[in-house]
């Protein structure tokens, strides 16, 4: 017999979804995404049994639906992450940690599911003046971050490290961890992950940073949330540390109290 049509997602259904994701994330799920969001929803859908988004939407107000939430927001707010992504900024990081007075304190403020707060450590312990460093890794969904912490990756990753960088700062599996690289004790011993989402108030004990990074997040953002959230991070950040974009954003209309210094790179004045 031939297979069962998907089901349509339709107008109500789509909204009701991209309100639910901005609600809990503040990302925008943009007007041409409800393929790709249906997509990604079907093979749910089928999981669970359920012939249409309608009952899915039912499903997620049901008592049992926070569970349900949390796999929505997995599916829909999927984030591209990779060791040395953007490779310039940690080129300058390096450079600026070499010069810093203190032991610095870094956060990679959506780390999902690790790579770039694994980054700034390893250029942290080849560059950083003072040993006593400290990386803090964040993320709102509790899932990720436990991959993260793990600090377990395929070994093709590895071709994005300094040379050398492999050898010092990560083990490479052997039988069933063969293909996978783990970062280091010694590494591990200085990085804390911690779930936090952005878009609410984040905890004062945080203390301040002298560097964050908030890469490749504010283009998914909901315009009302874009200057909340940056104005959050900058309470956090210390006067002439580092707040670090990704590329394709821009702060330069909100009105900051951020300096330029390279494309992406700012210093909190």
């Amino acid at each position: 017999m031939p297979g069962r049509r998907p089901p349509l997602l339709g107008e109500a259904s789509f909204a009701s979804i991209r309100q639910r994701v901005v609600q809990a994330t503040g990302v925008q799920l943009a007007d041409d995404r409800r393929a790709v969001v249906a997509a990604r929803l079907h093979k749910r859908l089928k999981a669970l049994g359920l012939t249409d988004f309608e009952r899915y939407l039912a499903l997620l107000d049901s008592p049992r639906g926070a569970e349900e939430h949390e796999h929505l927001l997995r599916l829909l707010v999927a984030r591209d992450s990779y060791f040395f992504r953007e490779h310039r900024h940690f080129e300058c990081l390096a450079r600026w940690l070499a010069d810093l007075d203190h032991p610095a304190r870094l956060w990679s403020a959506a780390c999902a599911t690790g790579e770039e707060a694994w980054s700034l450590a390893m250029v942290a312990a080849e560059n950083a003046r003072h040993p006593d460093w400290q990386v803090l890794a964040s993320d709102f969904d509790p899932q990720l971050l436990e991959t993260a912490a793990a600090g377990i990756y395929d070994i093709a990753q590895a071709r994005y490290f300094p040379e050398g960088w492999l050898a010092r700062h990560c083990l490479c599996g052997v039988d069933e961890m063969a293909g996978r690289l783990r970062v280091t004790a010694a590494l591990r011993e200085q990085v804390r992950f911690e779930a936090l989402n952005l878009i609410r108030p984040l905890p004062e004990q945080l203390g301040r940073f002298d560097v964050i990074l908030l890469r490749n997040l504010l283009s998914n953002l909901a315009p009302r949330y874009k200057n909340e959230v940056l104005q959050r991070l900058l309470a956090h950040l210390r006067p002439g540390g580092l707040m670090i974009i990704g590329h394709s954003e821009s702060v330069h209309a909100l009105g900051l109290p951020l300096r330029p210094l390279l494309p992406s790179v700012f210093e909190r004045l």
